[in-house]
C-alpha cells in the first residue's frame, strides 16, 4: 500500500495546503500520516490553557482525517531558525526512516513563515535518495497566509505543476480548517473560509474542475 507523509511545520498546514488532497488518498485506502514538527508547549507568549486547547484540536482533526498516524517532533514554534540544524534534521528523519513512505508533501520553501523555510530544508535533508530510497516523490504544496506572503525579489513564486482535482472533498477540508479557532478568521483574513475557496476555485479553474489543491513537483522517481 502505498504511504504518504505530509510534514506540517505547524497543526493547520497540513489542511491550509493540502487537506482535500488528504481526504481523498484516505478514501482510496492510502496509508496517510501526519508529522507536526513545532509545538506551543513551554513556549514563552503561549497559555496553559491555549496549549490546551491546541492539543485538543489537534485530537479533533486527527480523527476527522482518520490518520494511520500522527508523528511529533515537539520543538519550540517560531523558534527552528534557532536550532541546530542537526537537530531539526535529525528529528525529522527519525520519523522518516521509521515510517519508509514512499511520498512526502512539504512545505513551500519561500514561504514568509522561517518555520516553513527551515522543516523545508530539513525534510529535503532526510529524504536524500541514498539515504531513504525509499522516498519515490516529493511534493511541495502551497500555504495561504504564508507562500502568498512571500516577497523575495530572488524568488520566482509558487508555480504549481501538479493538480489535485478535490471536489466532493473541498466542503470536509473546511468543516476541518474550521476546528482550528484561533487560526481562522473574518475575510478579509487569508485564513478565512472565503480566501480557502477562492483558492480552491482558482486551482479548479487552471485544471479544468470545480476544485482542486495545487502542488510543485520536486522530486519524482518512477
Amino acid at each position: 500500500m502505498k504511504r504518504v507523509l505530509v510534514v506540517a511545520p505547524h497543526p493547520d498546514d497540513e489542511t491550509l495546503g493540502c487537506g482535500g488532497t488528504l481526504l481523498k488518498l484516505k478514501a482510496q485506502g492510502v496509508n496517510v500520516h501526519w508529522l507536526i514538527v513545532t509545538t506551543i508547549e513551554g513556549v514563552p507568549g503561549f497559555s496553559e490553557d491555549q496549549t490546551n486547547k491546541r492539543a485538543s484540536e489537534i485530537d479533533q482533526v486527527a480523527a476527522e482525517y482518520a490518520f494511520d498516524g500522527v508523528h511529533k517532533c515537539e520543538l519550540p514554534t517560531a523558534q527552528l531558525d534557532t536550532l541546530g540544524k542537526g537537530e531539526l534534521v535529525g528529528a525529522v528523519a527519525d520519523v522518516i526512516t521509521h515510517l519508509k513512505p514512499d511520498t512526502v508533501l512539504v512545505p513551500y520553501r519561500n514561504d514568509v513563515h522561517s518555520d516553513h523555510a527551515a522543516v523545508f530544508d530539513a525534510t529535503v535533508s532526510a529524504t536524500k535518495t541514498f539515504r531513504s530510497p525509499f522516498v519515490r516523490s516529493i511534493y511541495a504544496y502551497e500555504t495561504l497566509s504564508e507562500t502568498d506572503f512571500g516577497i523575495r525579489p530572488d524568488d520566482p513564486g509558487f508555480r504549481p505543476n501538479l493538480y489535485e482535482n478535490i471536489e466532493g472533498y473541498l466542503e470536509r477540508k473546511l468543516d476541518i480548517m474550521a476546528l482550528y479557532e484561533s487560526e481562522m478568521d473574518a475575510f478579509p483574513f487569508p485564513r478565512s473560509n472565503e480566501c480557502l475557496r477562492a483558492l480552491a476555485t482558482l486551482r479548479g479553474a487552471q485544471a479544468n474542475c470545480q476544485a482542486a489543491e495545487a502542488f510543485m513537483i520536486l522530486k519524482e522517481i518512477r
